[in-house]
């Protein structure tokens, strides 16, 4: 297994030098109780690879496993394949030029990498059997004792990627290509989208940087302009997806989607234009089930709120009228009571959120994954933002008005304090600098706190239980497991793929939920705190490569799926631009004004003025929606050029093979040909041969008298020249 030390070592790990040409792992898991069932199941497991044409070979695993490893049969097969998947892609809209008939040509003109020949090989194994898979659903159904299929990393590049990524100041597209052809086009669109984001972050940052010294919160003019920024990026990488998807190849490929192996059809019925059976599962039982989601919304609300709001107000009792005694440790109270509470409810919602997309009943893995995100995306809204929608649309402006819910907590206060003591509170006054603290701590501190729990803390605890393992090994002398030695020439790399199946599965979705979440931040609150963006720009630069850092070392390597786009994430990065220019105009005009009002409360605050501003902004915001996508449909770029001469090659390079290389040339100019000299007598005698023959109509007969353009300009100044002679005559 590779360690930080080994990426940046000089000297190459025996075990991590070759994969031994294997494409993918399996983990098949041996249950003492169930022996017999297994070991039937694993027959047949062998026997379906081998069918699909896969070559396989089986070596010891961890305790009550084996390891099977798969790679495909022949190269021919695999050139199969790839002629195959590409001619899909072709028919589904996908690619503008179908794949040449002759492979070896095709295969050179287009090589095979990495991530084209593993996702295909995944898609044999797990494609169903009349789609020529294999039909293996890990953990599911008579596949419950396979416990994961994945790709050995390779280490080789894993170790030049990581130090490229140390080195340099930013990623470039060349960078781009090789993730792409490595971890495939899903993972490469989040480093895609990590670039534009880190990029685009300077201009907010130098914005912000001169509002923070010069206008302080809560300023107009640093409002409109986030409001700007978040329009401005939303659109390019609206633009910018598309241009890459076209590219790289996979504009479209959304659109081909793979079946999900848990829905369950209540009828087949056949599809009116391709004539295949379809699965039908009726809408309007997944829409009544859809519907739960409204609940399931309001319960989120009801149950993350009222925690989050309770935290807030006991820790504003605390902090700014409490004055008795353990008042600095009980400060802490609230911050330990969300940490414990808050991610046992959002885990136990996430359970009803997942369950309810499993009611739901999606026929593909995509839209059940867009789904999923969708609900998970509302917790996070939630859990994310509450505390600061708290902060900057009650506590700021009408926190005069909490001090009878204060009274509650002073009341519990006094019961809990033993008679003894001297129990003090003081008056209670809004602090304006509230809701800055708390944007330092979502900006600086959990940025922190993230990156240790995403990478530090997995490294260190896989690098504890590895010790504990290898001694446990040791100790284990005696089992049968012990007594089987693996071949000299594979120990170091068996040992290797043993350590790689005890990592956790990497999971894209959770780097673009962290993203989403703070481009929130930015877009919502940082008008309160307008160093926002300097921050994350420096956390971003960090992010990408522990990014690169938690793939390479504390992840399995991912299946490389394809993408044409960040999926559901793109709607949520709309959702929170749009409600940006809402927030940012309310927290401007309700907490700008001077706080001279009852225990330091802005005055003069009107709910028409309050609404006139959100009507300003949200105009302003479509006004500008509308000016940009309008500059962005007259910019061209590379991967539209290179769509636009894709097809233009291949309308020329069919005219060629269907009408030869003259005739496409004269086609290219239509009516251009040479043709005989025409004379008026000629004409009428080609009339006059066409009544007699009796073919055509009056219709026909019209359009065959000038056959061609050359044709038409000769009579034409044939005409011309007579009626030029008439005139004269005349005079």
């Amino acid at each position: 297994m590779a360690s930080l030390r080994s990426l940046y070592s000089d000297k190459d790990d025996a075990g991590l030098t070759s994969n031994f040409g294997v494409d993918y792992v399996i983990n098949y898991k041996i249950p003492e109780d169930d022996r017999a069932n297994a070991e039937a199941t694993f027959v047949q497991l062998i026997e379906g690879l081998t069918n699909v044409g896969l070559t396989t070979e089986v070596r010891r695993g961890g305790k009550h496993a084996v390891l099977i490893f798969v790679k495909i049969a022949s190269d021919k097969f695999l050139a199969d394949q790839v002629y195959r998947s590409r001619l899909q892609d072709w028919l589904h809209g996908a690619r503008t030029v179908g794949p040449d008939t002759d492979l070896s040509q095709a295969l050179r003109d287009e090589p095979v990498s990495d991530a084209e020949r593993l996702r295909l090989v995944y898609l044999l194994i797990v494609k169903p059997k009349n789609e020529g898979g294999a039909g293996i659903t890990p953990q599911s159904g008579r596949w419950k004792h396979v416990d994961c299929v994945f790709p050995l990393h390779d280490h080789a590049f894993n170790k030049q990627w990581i130090k490229k990524m140390s080195t340099k100041g930013q990623t470039d597209e060349a960078d781009l290509d090789e993730i792409r052809d490595r971890f495939g086009e899903n993972v490469a669109f989040y480093f895609a989208f990590m670039h534009s984001y880190f990029k685009f972050l300077i201009f907010p940052a130098g914005a912000g940087f001169t509002a923070w010294m010069f206008f302080g919160q809560f300023s107009w003019l640093y409002a409109l302009t986030s409001c700007l920024w978040s329009v401005v990026f939303f659109e390019f990488w609206k633009k910018k997806e598309v241009d890459l998807a076209v590219q790289w190849g996979v504009r479209g490929v959304s659109n081909i989607q793979h079946p999900r192996p848990q829905f369950e059809f209540e009828r087949q019925a056949e599809d009116p234009i391709t004539g295949e059976a379809v699965k039908i599962y009726s809408p309007i039982k997944r829409l009544q089930t859809q519907l739960l989601q409204i609940p399931f919304a309001a319960a989120c609300i009801v149950v993350l709120g009222t925690l989050i709001v309770t935290c807030n107000s006991l820790e504003i009792f605390i902090n700014e009228v409490y004055n008795g005694p353990f008042q600095a440790y009980l400060g802490f109270l609230p911050t330990i009571i969300l940490v414990v509470l808050t991610p046992t409810f959002s885990t136990v919602l996430t359970k009803f959120a997942t369950r309810l997309t499993e009611m739901e009943n999606y026929e593909t893995i995509d839209t059940h994954h867009a789904a999923l995100v969708q609900k998970e995306f509302v917790l996070n809204f939630l859990t994310s933002y509450m505390a600061l929608f708290f902060t900057a649309f009650v506590y700021l402006p009408f926190g005069d008005r909490l001090t009878p819910y204060l009274d509650i907590w002073r009341a519990t206060a006094q019961k809990l304090t033993p008679k003894d003591v001297n129990f003090q509170t003081q008056e209670f006054v809004i602090n304006p600098e509230r809701i800055s603290k708390q944007m330092f701590y979502f900006t600086v501190t959990a940025q922190v706190v993230n990156f240790a729990t995403e990478v530090i803390v997995p490294y260190v605890k896989r690098q504890v239980f590895q010790e504990v393992r290898e001694v446990q090994s040791k100790m284990a002398k005696d089992d049968d497991a012990a007594k089987i030695k693996d071949p000299q020439e594979e120990a170091a790399f068996l040992e290797r793929v043993r350590n790689e199946v005890e990592l956790e599965t990497y999971d894209v979705t959770g780097d673009y939920r962290e993203m989403v979440i703070q481009f929130g931040y930015l877009s919502l609150f940082s008008v309160a705190w307008p160093l926002t963006a300097c921050c994350f720009l420096v956390n971003n630069w960090v992010e990408m490569r522990s990014d690169a850092v938690k793939i390479a070392i504390s992840s399995r390597r991912p299946i490389p799926w394809r993408a044409d786009s960040i999926g559901p994430w793109l709607n949520a990065l709309g959702f929170l631009s749009w409600l940006g220019s809402i927030t940012s105009a309310s927290i401007v005009f309700l907490c700008s004004s001077t706080g001279d009002g009852p225990r330091g409360a802005p005055s003069g605050i009107k709910v028409w003025g309050l609404l006139l501003s959100i009507l300003l902004a949200e105009h302003f915001y479509f006004a500008v929606q509308f000016l940009v996508r309008l500059a962005f449909r007259k910019l061209d770029s590379p991967g539209l050029q290179k769509e636009r001469k894709e097809r233009f090659l291949m309308k020329k390079r069919l005219l060629q093979q269907n009408l030869g290389q003259e005739v496409s040339d004269l086609a290219a100019t239509p009516g251009i040909e040479k043709t005989e000299e025409i004379t008026f007598q000629a004409l009428e005698e080609e009339a006059r041969r066409l009544s007699t023959q009796g073919h055509g109509g009056a219709e026909d007969a019209f359009w065959r008298r000038q056959r061609g353009m050359a044709e038409t300009i000769q009579i034409g100044r044939s005409l011309i020249a007579q009626s030029s002679s008439g005139n004269k005559t005349t005079a």
